[in-house]
C-alpha cells in the first residue's frame, strides 16, 4: 500500500524527527505485510503438500474401494442420516439438562469445600468424599453401577417408570461424575482470587456470604471459563455412553444399523454429528483463551 501524498512529503523532507518517525512507521508496516504474505504462502503450500500427500496415499491404496463402500457410501449415508439426526436430538437434550445440573452441583460442592466454619466440617467431609469417589470411578463404570444397580434395588417397580429408565439413570450418573470434576474446577477458580479482594469486600460493609456471592465467586468463575468449556466438550461426547443402558441415541442407532446391514457408514454419520457440536465448542474455547490472554496482557 503506497503512502499518502502528505506522508511522502514528510518523509522526503527527512530532517525533522516527526518525518523520520513517520518513515519508520511506514517501513515497519511494509515489513509486517511482507512477513504476513510470506507466512501465509508458506502455510498454504505446506498444507497443500501434506493434505495432498495424505489424500493420494489413501485414494491410491488397494483397499480404498472397500473402505469407501463400507464407511463412505453416499447411498447408505442418505438412507440413515435423517433417522440418526432425529436420534441425535436426544443426545442434545440430555447434554443440555445434565450440563445445567453439573454446573449447579459443581458450584455447590466447591462452595462447601472452601468454607471454613467449624460447624460445617461434616458437610465439607461429605463433599470431599463425594469428589474423591466420583472422580476416581470411570464414567462408563459409574453408568453401569447406577443404571443397573438402582433398578435392582426396586424389583417391583413399573419398568415404564421414567425414574428407573436408562435416560434418567444415565443422566444422573453423568451428573455425579462430571459434577465432581467441575467442582474442583470451580474450587480452583475461587481459591485463585486474591485474599485482598475478600478483605476489601468486608471493609466496605459486606458480610462473609455477600462477599463470597458478589465478589469472590464471580471472579473465580470467570477465571475458569476455558476448563469449564473443555468439560462441556467431554460431556457432550460421553452422552453416547448411555447406549450401554439401552438408550437409543445417535451412536446406539448407528450401531444397530451397522450391525444389521454390515456397513459402517451410519457410524461415520453419527461421528459427523458429534463433530458439528464439538468443533464449534473447541473453537469457542480457543477464542476464549486468546481473549483471556489478551486481557491479562492488557492489565
Amino acid at each position: 500500500m503506497s503512502a499518502a501524498p502528505g506522508e511522502e512529503r514528510l518523509v522526503s523532507e527527512g530532517s525533522d524527527p516527526a518525518s523520520e518517525a513517520a518513515r519508520r512507521r511506514l517501513e515497519r508496516a511494509a515489513a509486517r505485510r511482507r512477513n504476513d504474505r510470506r507466512g501465509f504462502a508458506i502455510a498454504a503450500t505446506s498444507t497443500l503438500v501434506v493434505l495432498g500427500g495424505l489424500a493420494a496415499l489413501v485414494l491410491t491404496s488397494s483397499g480404498w474401494p472397500d473402505v469407501q463402500d463400507s464407511f463412505f457410501n453416499p447411498g447408505d449415508f442418505a438412507a440413515v442420516f435423517p433417522e440418526i439426526l432425529e436420534a441425535f436430538w436426544l443426545d442434545i437434550k440430555i447434554f443440555m439438562v445434565v450440563e445445567v445440573a453439573v454446573l449447579a452441583l459443581g458450584l455447590l460442592v466447591a462452595l462447601v469445600r472452601v468454607t471454613r466454619g467449624p460447624a460445617l466440617f461434616p458437610v465439607r467431609l461429605l463433599a470431599t468424599v463425594y469428589t474423591d469417589v466420583f472422580r476416581g470411578i470411570p464414567t462408563i463404570l459409574l453408568i453401569y453401577l447406577v443404571g443397573f444397580g438402582v433398578p435392582a434395588l426396586t424389583p417391583g417397580a413399573d419398568p415404564d417408570n421414567f425414574l428407573i429408565s436408562g435416560v434418567f439413570l444415565g443422566s444422573v450418573a453423568l451428573m455425579l461424575s462430571y459434577g465432581a470434576y467441575v467442582s474442583e474446577v470451580y474450587r480452583a477458580g475461587v481459591q485463585s482470587v486474591e485474599r485482598g479482594q475478600h478483605e476489601a469486600a468486608l471493609s466496605v460493609g459486606l458480610t462473609q456470604r455477600q462477599a463470597l456471592r458478589h465478589v469472590i465467586v464471580p471472579q473465580g468463575v470467570r477465571r475458569v471459563g476455558p476448563p469449564l468449556l473443555n468439560d462441556f466438550i467431554a460431556l457432550q461426547k460421553d452422552v453416547a455412553l448411555l447406549s450401554i443402558l439401552g438408550v437409543v441415541e445417535a451412536f446406539r442407532f448407528a450401531q444397530i444399523e451397522a450391525s444389521t446391514n454390515f456397513i459402517y457408514t451410519p457410524l461415520v454419520a453419527a461421528a459427523m454429528l458429534y463433530l458439528l457440536i464439538t468443533i464449534p465448542l473447541a473453537r469457542l474455547l480457543d477464542h476464549y483463551d486468546r481473549r483471556s490472554g489478551e486481557g491479562g496482557r492488557t492489565r
